[in-house]
């Protein structure tokens, strides 16, 4: 048997390396496909993000390009093209002007009035769009039909030869009318500037004023700079290779690869030499395809088989991005891969052979062993101590007839002993159940078919408070409340059909514990029903005897008295608000859709009112939340002494409440009661020493006039409740599909206002404040204007309120500081040192991070501080008045001044106004419009005028449109106005044509 198992071991060890060979062969196959689709798959996804990237950078420099062309085509369209020649002609007949951002070229011959003015205009122009342009862009310039030149960087316009011919260059003849009649910006292919010695793409736009071609904006970015992004992709794709070409296939290079130099001007680019030529070739293969085939193509010639290469177009230039490796190099790490496979396999072969034949021999031995126990342990009376297998070989038919010898023997002994443990069994069960019952914490009652009482357990008697045997021989239903004895039918009809009963009883005590105090026998007090009476849980279940039949029930109770109590505290915590009493939010659900269904049979219409209390948010915050409590309740009070019993009123949460009016023939009488409603609130609530004035906006929807769904109706009232609102609250408005437009129009503004946070389509204007007592230029305003992509202004009375309410404000408000901050940057370089005015919106004044905010960017953009003036509101500072005073002072120490706009609408008061840090008052333009018609005006804004100057502040006058009202403030002393009289807000490049002298 050892030479049959050696020889079993060796064929099975031979059997196995020949199987694990064949398997190793298909996984390492495998492995090569799917390490060469991995490597495929990742360089195609970084070919497509990185070509997106490129993609997106382009799309984002023609959209700069394109915005620097219309401020260009506005400037020069809204200048007159008239100046006196002031400049002189250099020995090579050119004229020629540098400054810091630009230089301009023009042949002496061309020189004249209208290219004097271009000299000058495009200078301030250039001065403002240099900055900008060179970020993203190598050189900006404009060229003129007549060949005049302003560019940046000032060496391309300063090296012109005067006999050069623009009309000959490449770049300038695609924006010709005869070349582009379109009027679109082109990109160019890849040429030669022989000035600057580098191979540039560039982006030129034609320049039409009055529908005139007067010349072109071209921007250049230089070819190493596109080569020098490219991604290095060596620590990540295992010397994956990036590469650019054109769409004629012709290679652009890499960021590696040398470029040709020394070219004539305007020579195109004649493509690098490729790493191999099937790369090459695959190039040509690609361009030649349609654009949005090629977008996606991943065709492999036979050339590129020994390559994993991917390609993606970039636009809008046409060009495309290439990544590419070598097989051989993906597949190098398979060949250590190869070695250590078969090793394992035969290491595997040969503990499985060995584990096989072990158990060859284990499988025998063991079940012989076994057996071998098992006689031994029968013979000493250890029966059944060992388990024997009954397979169908000749061991198993051992193990059987060994089996059926025990079994025998076995059955003989353990009949005799079951008799004897049956009746000890029993004896100890019966002891058991009677300690068990007796000693039960819950109430056991036994009685026979007929209910009546024999045993009841001692926990049940001190639940009664009655003597042991009281109730023996009585029936069960005695132990029930009088107001329970309904149920005995139920119970007795329950048991014959079921034979079973389980229910809620209310049971009554049969003694009177503690009724006597020192022995005094007579019981004086009364007891109420709690104190007589008390609940369980009874289940009652059949006896059955030897034949089956019914010879005693059993019952058991729980006492639920808590149970019970607490269902009823939680029913009033489930359906009612703790602090008014009123109705919750999940009551007024349930009885809303009761209403609806009533409806909907035809019973009656009905209306739905939501509340919402006016300024509850201030008078919580400044009188405290204890005041804000006993308010609400008051509130409470006055509704529902004004309602009907069948109306319904909740408090939903906050200070909102809702009332569903039953019964509501039409609109009328739902306004009446609306109207009663408001009344409640017309007198004022004493809340501790204040009195406060309260009032609320009501939204009303009609069912099922106007929706017949529960959320449809919540959602109607709830669009109602805004626009009385929005219509100067303290006032009811009724729901019309109009509202569902104007929530839409919200909704439509924010994705916009999001959209246009992303493109930066915001831009300030600036309105001029001038002093009155030399009519000189004090400084601006700046005021947000959002110009959309098609050129429309939107008015921020459109958007401003949306911005408030979803935050998005904050972004936008960061944005205008930098660009008011850049603003006077430009301004004092200029030698212009004017003060800025910039608003702060509510939520903008209210984060904490907005000094450190205003920090950073003034220490960024380099703008004095102390020509910055901060704005904010009147009701900005109510509420939390510590708050509010801490951001003030916090503003103060960056150096920066503050002003209160509008003032006088508010709720500020003098005990406030001295706390707060301001060095301004702005009087609204509401006082100024009617001077001088309405007499009470001028004594409010003489008042103001008086106060300001004897608390030291400065005060200024908005809105000011006519003579009369100038000739008012100039009497009363408040020399500093703004309004359309003076001027309307103007855009940056036009504040130039403004004829007030810049105060020194």
């Amino acid at each position: 048997m050892d030479s049959l198992g050696r020889k079993f071991a060796v064929v099975v060890f031979l059997a196995i390396m020949i199987v694990g060979l064949a398997v190793g062969y298909l996984v390492v196959s495998y492995q090569e496909y799917v390490l060469i689709k991995q490597q495929q798959d990742a360089i195609k996804l970084n070919t497509l993000r990185y070509s997106a990237q490129l993609t997106d950078s382009f799309v984002k420099k023609q959209q700069k390009a394109t915005v620097a062309n219309k401020i260009v085509t506005t400037a020069l369209g809204q200048t007159k093209m008239d100046a006196r020649p002031s400049l002189v002609a250099s020995a090579d007949g050119s004229i020629r002007s540098q400054d810091d951002y630009s230089a301009a070229y023009i042949a002496s011959d061309q020189y004249n009035r209208r290219t004097a003015a271009l000299f000058e205009h495009t200078a301030v122009l250039w001065q403002q769009l240099a900055p900008l342009m060179t970020e993203d862009f190598y050189s900006f310039y404009f060229i003129s039909k007549q060949h005049f030149i302003r560019s940046t960087p000032a060496d391309w316009a300063l090296q012109f030869d005067t006999g050069h011919d623009f009309n000959l260059d490449y770049f300038y003849s695609l924006a010709t009318p005869e070349q582009n009649p379109e009027r679109i910006a082109k990109w160019t292919s890849l040429y030669f500037d022989s000035i600057v010695k580098q191979w540039l793409i560039s982006l030129i736009i034609p320049v039409y004023v009055d529908n005139e071609f007067i010349g072109v904006t071209g921007t250049d970015i230089l070819l190493q700079d596109i080569l020098d992004s490219l991604p290095s992709l060596q620590n990540k794709l295992q010397n994956a290779q990036v590469f650019l070409f054109d769409g004629q296939g012709q290679i652009i290079g890499d960021k590696f690869q040398r470029l040709p130099s020394g070219l004539p001007m305007n020579t195109l680019f004649p493509g690098v030499k490729a790493v191999t030529p099937s790369l090459k070739s695959y190039a040509k293969d690609v361009a030649s395809q349609p654009r949005e085939i090629a977008q996606t193509s991943e065709k492999q010639s036979a050339k590129l088989s020994e390559h994993l290469i991917y390609s993606a177009a970039i636009g809008p230039i046409n060009w495309y991005l290439a990544m590419h490796i070598e097989k051989e190099q993906v597949l190098a790490s398979l060949t250590e891969y190869r070695k250590r496979l078969v090793s394992i396999f035969m290491v595997v072969a040969l503990l499985v052979s060995l584990m096989i034949f072990l158990i060859v021999y284990q499988v025998i031995l063991k079940r012989l062993n076994r057996l071998s126990n098992a006689i031994y342990a029968f013979t000493r009376g250890e029966v059944n101590q060992v388990e024997l297998d009954v397979k169908t070989d000749e061991i198993g038919m051992l193990n059987r007839a060994f089996n059926q010898m025990t079994l025998k023997m076995t059955t003989l002994v353990s009949g005799l002993n079951a008799k004897i443990t049956e009746k000890e069994l029993a004896e100890h069960l019966a002891r058991k159940l009677s300690k068990a019952v007796s000693f039960l914490s819950s109430g056991i009652v036994i009685t026979d078919s007929k209910l009546q009482i024999e045993y009841i357990n001692p926990f049940l008697i001190k639940m009664l408070k009655c003597q042991p045997a009281l109730e023996q021989r009585q029936a069960l239903s005695v132990l029930f409340s009088a107001e329970m004895h309904h149920l005995n039918d139920e119970i007795f009809y329950a048991l014959k059909e079921r034979q079973h009963w389980r229910g809620d009883m209310l049971m009554h005590y049969h003694g009177q514990e503690g009724s006597e105090k020192n022995g005094d026998k007579t019981n004086n007090h009364v007891n109420n029903q709690a104190d007589t009476q008390f609940w369980v849980s009874l289940a009652i279940a059949p006896i059955r005897d030897e034949k089956g039949e019914i010879s005693n029930y059993v019952c058991a109770m729980q006492d639920i008295s808590f149970i019970k109590q607490s269902q009823i505290k939680m029913e009033q915590l489930a359906y009612y608000d703790v602090l008014t009493g009123l109705a919750n939010r999940s009551y007024f659900r349930e009885q809303l859709r009761k209403a609806i269904a009533m409806s909907q049979r035809g019973y009656y219409n009905f209306a739905l009112l939501y509340f919402d209390l006016d300024e509850f948010k201030r008078i919580n915050d400044t009188l405290g939340h204890d005041a804000g409590d006993e308010l609400l309740k008051e509130v409470a009070r006055r509704l529902t002494s004004r309602l009907r019993a069948e109306d319904t009123i909740a408090r939903l949460g906050g200070d909102e409440f809702a009332v569903i009016l039953a019964a509501i023939n039409d609109r009328n009488q739902a306004s009446l009661i609306a109207r009663n409603l408001q009344q409640a609130f017309a007198e004022p609530v004493k809340l501790g020493q204040h009195e406060v004035a309260i009032s609320a906006s009501i939204g009303i929807t009609i069912a099922p006039e106007d929706a017949a769904e529960e959320e449809l109706l919540l959602k109607h009232a709830d669009l109602a409740m805004y626009e009385a609102k929005a219509r100067g609250r303290n006032t009811f408005q009724f729901y019309s599909p109009e509202l569902n437009e104007v929530a839409k129009e919200r909704l439509l503004i924010e994705n916009q206002l999001r959209e246009a946070i992303k493109q930066n389509q915001f831009m300030l204007y600036y309105q001029p404040k001038i002093d009155l007592r030399d009519n000189s230029l004090l400084g601006y305003e700046a005021l947000l204007r959002w110009l959309r992509p098609d050129n429309t202004l939107v008015a921020p009375a459109r958007f401003m309120t949306v911005a408030e309410n979803t935050g998005l404000i904050v972004p936008i408000g960061e944005w205008i500081i930098w660009e008011a901050c850049r603003f006077i940057t430009r301004q004092h370089n200029q030698g212009n040192l004017i003060t800025l005015a910039i608003n702060l919106s509510v939520r903008q004044f209210k984060d904490e991070n907005l000094p450190e905010v205003v920090e950073r960017i003034i220490q960024r953009t380099g703008a004095d501080p102390q020509y910055l003036m901060f704005e904010i509101t009147e009701s900005m500072l109510m509420g939390d008045t510590d708050a509010a005073i801490s951001q003030l002072n916090q503003l103060k120490r960056l150096g920066v001044s503050l002003s209160i706009d509008d003032f006088g609408t508010g709720y500020s008061s003098l005990s406030y106004l001295k706390r707060f840090p301001v060095d301004e008052l702005k009087i609204d333009r509401s006082f100024v419009r009617d001077i001088p018609e309405n007499r009470n005006d001028m004594n409010i804004v003489s008042a103001i005028i008086a106060m300001a100057q004897k608390m030291g502040l400065q005060v200024v006058a908005e809105g000011v449109e006519t003579a009369e009202q100038v000739e008012f403030l100039r009497k009363n002393a408040c020399y500093h106005v703004q309004g359309y009289y003076f001027s309307m807000p103007l855009a940056e490049q036009e504040l130039a044509s403004l004829n007030f002298v810049i105060k020194q």
